[in-house]
């Protein structure tokens, strides 16, 4: 990874509450459905207190259509934030017009890019940028390298409180940390399987410890992902204290230092016997977007749009076409924000074909985007924690690896933890075994069909492929071995007339639970997950399978509970309870609508049914979902307003954010601030 300037300089937090929907209390909106042991508090992804470049002023002078390069990067490099950033930040504004660009963009601190909407501003790349080793057209990138082969500072050993939750740990020394910026904590892996909590990517066999499964416990292991090598589990996490030191942008250093962090640790596993240690860049780029423009990177072999070391990043309103790998790769960064966008094609119908890639970091926020001939909308590589993905529109899985197949929405594809999935519109969430285990998913209100309009059948490129009916993986969720404890609640999952069986082996099962593809069988992925209040079209029925006392207990459930009550060992601490929510017929009260939101947020249309999908949704406008399904906007953008074609082929289409959500996604994250960060910018 070669070594490139940044025009930036340090930013710290600048922490604001917002009045909007979110929910900010103590308490959690899954409360009563999820034990505390296995989830967390999802209001904290994204860019800390919302999107803030609204209220930004311009940074010079419109740059006129034709304007190369250079003169968008000298404009930018010469733009100068005032502080805080959040509320003094510029933009750099793109008149309406093509930009024919002969080199990439680079972005820096408190500066974002804008143009005047993805339909009237179009930049057409012919080369990039670097950016630091993963290339983009459009790169974000932080003044000094750091990753996994060259931390900048650490790594260093971190003690004190290790358990979840806790927000203040020990660093042995401090070398250039600043209050309000990032660390990377990480901890080896389990050498072996004890039935519980699983991180690792061993590729070696290995004798396990009841009821734990022997090795390996991946194909391929991660060796290429942004993890240190042998250390899968990392959280990025916020500095709000260090020792004494409380001043937002303040710097400290010194040996044996108590720093505090938001948010708190999300695992249970953290543990001194496994030689946990923090690491982190000196200068990472922060509070910066990209807004309402168009990108073609057809000519380019690189990803759209990177965040490198980065954090408070946003991409909004935004159309990519036709990216190498990613349309959006965000590597080593925490609180990125995608939203109100849309993402056509990739240049790799096969394997790396993505379109966000969590490529190692913590409490990113991907809501209200569509994707079109992406083979994989959302891709969960390296280590990713604490990330949302949330009412996006997937259509035309576009994969020409075998006619006729079904591509998931999202891969859990390497090491993660408390992803949440909520409201999402697509055929498959898929956690697998390539890269290495995964823990405390959560998948909620997400309508998983199980399969799509149309598949590739023949054809070198998506244009002139042939299209037809899907035959191959027509299974809505397939959790594979050492998946362990997730939690799959409120969701519809099938279309009338494709499934067959509920649990099975094959496709066109609702559920493939615990086969190792290859790997040994593993029955605790069965054993510890939660299933509650999802309605299927094999069964017919919405599913409260958690006693003898839940309403159909005998008829719809048989003598199975999908409810893991009553863990033992090293399970115990995560057993959940029989939730209290969702099961009317049995006298609860109804299911909440978010576990995010408390209220339809300020960009759902008011015309819209909130919540739109989940076995307590009547009269729905998805045929095949027995009339729990509403469309998402995403969805009805796609259709309705750029015209799409029902079967995701065509393309790529015109969109506009104003035209299909009006002043679309305002907030672009949580009004919630970690606890206790409130910074500005040095």
């Amino acid at each position: 990874m070669p070594m490139r300037r940044h025009f930036g300089k340090r930013v710290a937090l600048f922490a604001v509450l917002l009045c909007s929907g979110r929910y900010t209390h103590s308490q959690q909106l899954w409360s009563g459905i999820i034990a505390p042991s296995r989830a967390v508090d999802w209001t904290h992804a994204g860019v800390v207190g919302g999107i803030p470049s609204a209220s930004w002023k311009q940074c010079g002078s419109t740059i006129s259509a034709g304007s190369s390069a250079e003169t968008i990067n000298r404009t930018i490099a010469g733009c100068k934030p005032t502080n805080p950033y959040r509320t003094g930040g510029r933009y750099v504004l793109l008149a309406s017009g093509t930009f024919n660009l002969s080199t990439g963009i680079v972005l820096k601190s408190g500066v974002a890019l804008r143009g005047m909407g993805a339909d009237q501003t179009f930049l057409v790349f012919s080369r990039n940028n670097g950016c630091q080793g993963p290339g983009a057209d459009i790169c974000f990138e932080s003044a000094d390298l750091n990753w996994k082969r060259q931390p900048s500072n650490g790594p260093v050993n971190v003690t004190g409180n290790l358990a979840a939750g806790s927000t203040m740990i020990t660093l042995a020394r401090v070398p250039n940390l600043r209050i309000g910026n990032p660390i990377i904590i990480d901890q080896a892996d389990d050498t072996c399987d004890s039935g519980g909590v699983l991180v690792t990517d061993l590729t070696t066999s290995c004798t396990a410890t009841a009821p734990g499964v022997n090795g390996p416990y991946s194909h391929q292991g991660n060796g290429g992902g942004d993890n240190r090598s042998e250390r899968n589990q990392m959280q990025f996490v916020l500095v709000t204290s260090c020792g004494r030191v409380t001043t937002p942008g303040a710097s400290c250093s010194g040996k044996d230092v108590s720093v505090g962090i938001s948010p708190g640790l999300y695992m249970p596993n953290w543990s001194s016997a496994k030689t946990p240690q923090a690491w982190w860049a000196t200068d990472p780029i922060s509070w910066t977007g990209v807004e309402d423009l168009s990108i073609d990177n057809s000519a380019v072999v690189t990803p759209g749009i990177t965040f490198f070391n980065a954090f408070n990043g946003w991409v909004k309103g935004v159309r990519d076409i036709d990216s190498q790998r990613a349309h959006i790769h965000v590597e080593s960064s925490a609180h990125v924000s995608i939203v109100d966008s849309y993402f056509f094609l990739t240049q790799n119908s096969q394997s790396q074909s993505y379109g966000f890639e969590c490529y190692g970091g913590s409490d990113h926020f991907v809501e209200n985007n569509i994707f079109q001939g992406v083979s994989g909308p959302f891709i969960l590589n390296s280590a990713c924690s604490g990330t949302v993905l949330a009412y996006n529109f997937d259509i035309n899985n576009y994969y020409t690896g075998s006619a006729g197949y079904i591509n998931a929405m999202s891969n859990l594809h390497a090491p993660t933890n408390m992803i949440l999935f909520e409201g999402n519109v697509g055929p498959q969430i898929y956690g697998d075994v390539f890269h290495g285990t995964s823990n405390f998913a959560t998948v909620f209100r997400n309508y998983l069909i199980g399969n799509q309009p149309a598949c590739w059948l023949s054809g070198s490129t998506f244009a002139s492929a042939s299209f037809g009916p899907c035959n191959n993986d027509q299974t809505p969720l397939q959790i594979l071995s050492f998946q362990r404890f997730h939690n799959i609640v409120g969701n519809v999952l099938g279309q009338s007339g494709i499934q067959r069986t509920y649990l099975g082996t094959k496709s066109r099962s609702i559920y493939i639970l615990g086969e190792g593809n290859g790997l040994k069988s593993d029955p605790n992925v069965v054993l510890t997950i939660l299933r509650w209040a999802n309605y299927d079209v094999v069964t017919g029925a919405n599913r409260f399978c958690g006693g003898p006392s839940n309403t159909g207990w005998s008829d719809i459930c048989g003598a199975t509970s999908e409810v893991p009550t009553n863990l033992s060992g090293v399970q115990s601490s995560y057993s959940n309870p029989v939730p209290s929510y969702g099961d009317t017929g049995a006298g609860q009260p109804k299911m909440t609508a978010s576990f995010y939101y408390s209220s339809a947020p300020r960009w759902w249309p008011s015309t819209k049914p909130w919540p739109p999908i989940g076995p307590d949704v009547r009269g729905g406008n998805v045929s095949g979902a027995d009339g729990h399904v509403y469309t998402i906007p995403a969805e009805d953008c796609y259709l309705n307003v750029m015209g799409g074609n029902s079967n995701g082929t065509g393309g790529p289409y015109s969109f506009s954010e104003s035209a299909c959500y009006g002043k679309g996604n305002t907030q672009g994250n949580s009004p919630n601030p970690p606890r206790g960060v409130s910074a500005v910018a040095n």
